[in-house]
């Protein structure tokens, strides 16, 4: 059967398969906003995580998928630079905004690419602290090729090499560079213009976010383009800003962790309060990025 036949059943699927939660939540004014970046590569921004996507004869290649619902919108943006069907998906990390596309796009013939840990936390599901529950991916959403290390793809004429960072936003994290045309998607390792949200329960770590940052910056140089897990496309100078805001959070941090204060004590001296309007305005506010910094470093104490 031809597959834009069986795309309506694939993607009512999907969207049944996201869960109650995320089925109340309405994409309907949702759109797919596609960017050019060059050679091949574009940028889609919608709802969640920004999806990377290089075109061409070999086919589509697209990192990250976003929501559940929205994997019918992000096949037409698809579809109207490409002719060619999606091969490969690369998933930058587990959470749900990157990889809710994955079902609907294995049922398309798409094969599901992430290291070895988003596999492992799809399939597991997690219970976070607050009682808030991810429950086990299905499995037509798992990735089906998996890697510890790095990868490379040759694909589309462009040489991709996929690294993986060891604890950064959680353990599973995926930095992919398109070498040849200077292009990188960090996923949720670079909130560009925010503070960043560590996922502390899937295995992030505020000192790694911020060695992962370093060790990007020592690769790039001022033409390069990358793709953000959240916000617009930046530069090494947008990076470069995003790290020094960090080490200035986690030095103040440290500071207070090494009066001996509690967590609370340090989120009622309001550290980061001066920060906060022009970082804490998205998804991490101050009290937040506090909270995650203390924790991640008290641990490493």
């Amino acid at each position: 059967m031809p597959r834009f036949y069986v795309k309506p059943m694939i993607f009512a699927a999907a969207a049944l398969a996201a869960g109650p939660a995320l089925a109340q939540r309405d994409f309907s004014n949702v759109e797919i906003k596609t960017t050019e970046i060059g050679g091949g590569v574009y940028m889609l921004e919608g709802a969640g995580g920004n999806i990377g996507l290089s075109v061409g004869e070999d086919g589509a290649f697209v990192i990250d998928d976003q929501f559940a619902p929205l994997a019918e919108k992000i096949v037409s943006a698809i579809e109207a630079v490409s002719d060619q069907p999606v091969e490969f998906v690369v998933n930058t990390h587990w959470h749900g905004d990157h990889t809710g596309g994955n079902e609907a796009m294995s049922g398309l013939g798409a094969h599901i690419v992430a290291h070895d840990n988003v596999r492992e936390r799809l399939k597991a599901g997690l219970v976070r602290e607050g009682g808030h529950t991810t429950p086990p991916a299905p499995a037509g959403a798992l990735p089906v090729i998996t890697f510890s290390h790095s990868m490379s793809f040759y694909w589309n004429g462009h040489d991709i090499r996929v690294w993986h960072p060891e604890k950064a936003h959680t353990d599973g994290d995926a930095i992919i560079f398109f070498k040849d045309v200077n292009i990188v998607h960090m996923g949720d390792v670079f909130f560009n213009g925010g503070f960043p949200y560590v996922d502390l329960e899937s295995g992030g770590d505020l000192d790694g976010y911020i060695a992962t940052h370093e060790k990007v910056l020592g690769k790039i140089d001022g033409e390069t383009k990358i793709i953000p897990g959240h916000g617009a496309l930046a530069t090494k100078a947008d990076l470069q800003k995003t790290v020094e805001m960090l080490k200035d959070v986690r030095s103040r941090i440290q500071a207070l962790i090494d009066e001996g204060r509690s967590e609370d004590e340090v989120v009622a001296a309001a550290p980061l309060a001066d920060l906060d309007a022009a970082w804490g305005q998205g998804f991490i506010n101050a009290e937040r990025m506090t909270r995650t910094a203390y924790k991640s470093l008290a641990v490493a104490e």
